[in-house]
C-alpha cells in the first residue's frame, strides 16, 4: 500500500539538498524557455523546456506543501512558494505572448 508519510519524511530530512538543487534549476529552465522563444527556436524545444521547468515548479510546490502540512509556516516555505509560482507563470505568458516577445526583440534589433 502507498504510504505518503515516508515520502514526507524523506522531503522534509533532506530538505537542504532538495531545494538547493529545485531552486536554480527552477531559474535556470525558465530563463532557458525566454531564451528560446527570444531566439524563435522551434515549438518543440519550447515545449520541452516549458514543460521541465513546470516539473521542477511542481516539484517545488510538493516539497514545500509537505512543511506546509506539519505546520511549518515561516517566510522562507512562502518565498519558495512565490518562486514555483513566478516560474510557473513566466512559462505560461511567455508562451502565450510568444509571438509578440518575437515581435518586440526584432523591431528592437531592427532599431538598432
Amino acid at each position: 500500500m502507498f504510504d505518503p508519510q515516508s515520502i514526507f519524511e524523506f522531503s522534509r530530512q533532506h530538505c537542504v539538498a532538495i531545494c538547493s538543487f529545485l531552486v536554480p534549476a527552477n531559474l535556470l529552465m525558465t530563463i532557458a524557455t525566454l531564451v528560446l522563444i527570444i531566439k524563435n527556436q522551434s515549438l518543440v524545444k519550447i515545449l520541452w523546456s516549458m514543460g521541465i521547468a513546470s516539473v521542477l515548479a511542481i516539484a517545488l510546490f510538493l516539497h514545500v506543501s509537505t512543511w506546509f502540512i506539519i505546520g511549518v509556516i515561516t517566510p522562507v516555505t512562502f518565498i519558495l512558494f512565490g518562486l514555483g509560482t513566478t516560474c510557473l507563470t513566466i512559462n505560461a505568458l511567455a508562451f502565450i505572448y510568444r509571438q509578440e516577445i518575437i515581435q518586440i526583440i526584432s523591431t528592437k534589433l531592427s532599431r538598432s
